[in-house]
């Protein structure tokens, strides 16, 4: 009996010592190894990796070192091959037919599908990172100080996000956009910085009110008192203790962010209003293509088929990182 007592005993420290010298995953690692079993959000990101290789490579130029790479076959701009207006794509034809190009059919202009359709995914991705990076600097900065300072500083800050916050999105980004659009600042990019300074100043609030909220439940734990007892300024509490305590929420804010502003370039495109006219984008071929949507559906269906493929992609990934940036979620 005694020696049985001493083994169990024997086990439970050793078994003690094991977890002492385990290695300590951080949060972060964690989250890593749930977002790596997440085989929905895996898929998402690697739809989102290859729209990004196609972006990049459409067509690159490096002439200090005489490189120039085209993934494109075609110029989507300049390229206008009229007799081969409104082909069929490659997966239409009979059977054994002789059909070499374009692959994915041409429109009323006989430019390539295909080509448009990879130039026209860097527009996609340019509004959905560059505004979105805007929000996130607009958006926590404002909610930090209105969470952290409190008092007249957050009763001004909240009352002008609630009044931003009572405007229809989409319909602001649009009277900002349709206002502004024949003016100089209009014409920068093509209309490009227009649509980002639109998107921005809609998107932040909701932001501001999340970073706002996790503030005032962390600011008065322990962590933060022991931080002001030793002498620490407010600006570095903010930024090195506060801060990355609410990034886990904001991240996945910030991915569900990513799709919405895509999903409104491509709806100020259709409507004429986004980028000026030849750059292609989705929102563009889906509004030029309804000219012909009787002939031939292809213009239409191909641009929006690839707008739901990148927005579920970026769904799957935000809702893979909610669940891995959720400790309460088991391994």
């Amino acid at each position: 009996m005694a020696t049985a007592v001493t083994t169990r005993q024997q086990q439970q420290r050793a078994a003690e010592l094991n977890v002492i010298a385990r290695k300590q995953r951080s949060l972060w690692k964690d989250a890593l190894t749930r977002l790596l079993r997440n085989k929905a959000a895996i898929a998402g990101m690697i739809v989102i990796l290859f729209v990004a290789f196609v972006a990049i490579f459409a067509e690159i130029r490096l002439d200090a070192i005489g490189l120039h790479f085209r993934l494109a076959p075609y110029d989507p701009v300049a390229d206008q091959n009229t007799p081969k207006a409104l082909m069929e794509p490659i997966w239409t034809q009979a059977f054994g037919s002789k059909y070499t190009d374009p692959v994915m059919g041409s429109d009323q202009l006989g430019r390539d599908i295909l080509s448009r359709l990879m130039f026209g995914s860097r527009i996609s991705l340019i509004v959905g990172f560059v505004p979105v990076a805007i929000v996130f600097v607009i958006g926590g900065t404002v909610g930090m100080l209105a969470g952290y300072l409190g008092g007249w500083v957050d009763n001004s800050l909240m009352r002008f996000t609630d009044i931003i916050y009572a405007f229809p999105d989409l319909l602001f980004v649009i009277i900002i956009v349709a206002t502004l659009r024949g003016t100089a600042f209009g014409d920068i990019l093509g209309g490009l910085l227009l649509i980002f300074v639109g998107i921005a100043i809609v998107g932040w609030v909701g932001l501001a009110r999340l970073v706002r909220g996790q503030v005032l439940s962390l600011k008065h734990r322990e962590f933060i008192e022991a931080a002001r007892c030793i002498g620490a300024t407010p600006t570095r509490i903010m930024l090195k203790h506060l801060f990355p305590n609410v990034l886990a929420p904001v991240i996945v804010s910030v991915a569900f962010a990513i799709p919405g502003a895509m999903l409104t370039e491509a709806t100020l495109s259709f409507l004429g209003v986004g980028i000026r006219p030849p750059t292609p984008t989705w929102g563009a071929m889906i509004n030029e293509g309804f000219v012909v949507f009787s002939s031939t559906p292809w213009p239409v269906l191909l641009p929006a088929l690839c707008i739901s493929i990148v927005l579920l992609a970026f769904t799957f990934v935000g809702d893979g990182l909610r669940d891995a940036l959720d400790p309460r979620m088991k391994l």
